[in-house]
């Protein structure tokens, strides 16, 4: 049964039901303004010691988790106290952003969306080791763009760039505690203050 998930002044305006991309996904019920802000991504936020306690949540499902990074030191869990956020699907051609503000990560539109409409954006899923056709398969994208790369990971040169933009930042913070290699993490566009952007374990869906 759908289920309502953000509420304005002008009522309901996204609802959460099956997908045809893959599982659920959450759909416009109103005709949605570009830039306007439909849902904060809701859950209990952790540390990165705990998250990595809890992965996977689902043993027969290890790349399936409802992780979002704020920082080098908190995560929000999806999966605990969350919302219907964690049911909107990747796509390679999105229609919404993931913005992070002040340690919460909120959902934007993109572009117009008109009502019927699935939301999507690009979880940029970023994993420290070579790509190769067997990892991109264990990540498969299902969202029939035309731009669809046929992988939720984020293509290398995506990653080199950020990384470039965010050197000086992350020389001082090498002394924390890093992710483990191989585990996936999204790190979603931003139109501002890049260095803050908002990343997360979240990865295969349903």
């Amino acid at each position: 049964m759908p289920s309502k998930s953000f509420v304005s002044g002008g009522g309901r305006r996204i609802q959460t039901r099956r997908s045809d991309v893959h599982g659920n996904g959450v759909f416009a019920v109103q005709d949605i303004a570009e830039g306007e802000t439909l849902i904060e991504y809701k859950g209990e936020v952790i540390t990165w010691k705990e998250a990595l306690r809890r992965h996977p949540h689902d043993p027969s499902q290890p790349n399936h988790t409802f992780y979002f990074h704020i920082d080098d030191e908190r995560v929000i869990d999806g999966g605990v106290k969350g919302n219907a956020a964690r049911w909107i699907n990747h796509s390679c051609d999105p229609s919404c952003e993931a913005d992070e503000q002040d340690g919460r990560v909120f959902i934007k539109a993109l572009r117009n969306i008109a009502a019927g409409e699935e939301l999507s954006y690009d979880y940029g899923l970023i994993i420290d080791e070579p790509y190769t056709k067997k990892l991109k398969a264990e990540f498969p994208c299902w969202c029939g763009s035309k731009n669809c790369r046929g992988t939720l990971l984020a293509p290398k040169s995506d990653e080199k760039k950020s990384k470039g933009k965010k050197k000086d930042k992350e020389a001082k913070s090498a002394s924390k505690g890093k992710k483990d290699a191989g585990e996936a993490r999204k790190e979603p566009k931003k139109k501002k203050d890049k260095d803050k952007s908002a990343k997360s374990l979240k990865s295969g869906k349903r």
